[in-house]
């Protein structure tokens, strides 16, 4: 799949420091400041071992983060789901937002699935995001659930 923001922006595993630094300044931006979570739930212990996938323009800005847990990490949020990865805390800069930066992002993430022998990403989508993520294959299955007070629904989609 071909995005309108490739060659403008690199996606990439955040491996350095300041890598880790700015997923956590978007995803503070993002759902601390915009959406009102308490930034006492949004960091966990399973940052610690996830991979962070970070997305920046070509002057170094960061624009978007997303992470994967895999392994027993995946398990807590999949239900159990043995080979399934869990994609989470995706955050697209208002600034990046209609110029495929997400698209990346959950591409990138589920390449890494992929490279860990994962069969499927499941992800907990905010209700207003639903048809973002069916266009990408997604498909949501149970009901509604409310994460920091915000509709969500369990989606899966398995890896080629």
């Amino acid at each position: 799949m071909t995005s309108p923001v490739e060659g403008a922006v690199e996606v990439r595993v955040a491996v350095s420091e300041e890598d880790l630094k700015s997923c956590f300044a978007v995803r503070s931006e993002v759902f601390v400041v915009e959406q009102s979570v308490p930034e006492s739930i949004e960091y966990d212990a399973y940052d610690a071992d996830a991979v962070h996938v970070l997305a920046v323009a070509a002057d170094g800005v960061p624009l978007g983060t997303g992470r994967l847990l895999h392994g027993d990490a995946a398990l807590a949020k999949t239900g159990g789901a043995e080979g399934v990865g869990s994609l989470g805390r995706l955050a697209v800069t208002k600034s990046a937002r209609g110029l495929g930066v997400g698209v990346a992002l959950v591409r990138a993430i589920e390449v890494e699935a992929a490279r860990r022998g994962l069969t499927a990403v499941d992800l907990g989508a905010q209700t207003h995001a639903l048809g973002f993520y069916e266009r990408l294959g997604y498909v949501a299955y149970g009901p509604e659930f409310q994460d920091a007070g915000i509709p969500h629904r369990a989606m899966r989609r398995p890896l080629p």
